[in-house]
């Protein structure tokens, strides 16, 4: 996360994000780092679908696709950019280690991660089948999937 960190800030860019089943792992990740409030604007742990709603997802995503869906995860990405003005997004919603009695839908240990360029209006996508048996393990999975698309795309 520390190159992520020196890139957007070289760059002179910000990103936000918006995570459910990481529980704030990637900001976490982010603000473990010396000089993110350089790069940071704004991150919103959302776990249920109220506050997914709440910050602009749209419920007509999450009755069509469910709240597992890469739908999700890519209007999350692209509200949580909106919302603060930010240059990237992230939207992570999924399943680690556990059956949602609320959401019945969707597969389980499945992680749905979308980035959002603000610039460019494109989403970077990506599924991490969370293998790991803690859900910790599961979290550093998704946290190090989203350090490779940022590096991609920086």
């Amino acid at each position: 996360m520390k190159e992520i960190i020196e890139l957007l800030t070289q760059k002179k860019k910000t990103i936000s994000t918006m995570e459910s089943c990481t529980g704030g792992g990637v900001v976490n990740a982010i603000t473990n780092i010396e000089g993110a409030s350089e790069v940071l604007k704004y991150s919103a742990i959302t776990y249920s679908n109220e506050f997914k709603i709440k910050m602009g997802v749209s419920k007509e995503t999450l009755d069509k696709y469910t709240v597992y869906s890469p739908e999700t995860a890519k209007e999350m990405s692209k509200v949580i950019t909106d919302f603060t003005g930010s240059h990237y997004g992230v939207g992570i919603t999924g399943k680690l280690n556990r059956v949602d009695k609320e959401n019945p839908f969707g597969e389980d240990n499945i992680v749905f991660v979308s980035i959002y360029d603000k610039e460019k209006n494109q989403y970077y996508p990506s599924t991490v089948k969370a293998t790991k048996s803690s859900r910790q393990d599961n979290k550093e999975l998704v946290i190090g999937e989203v350090v490779r698309i940022l590096k991609e795309i920086l």
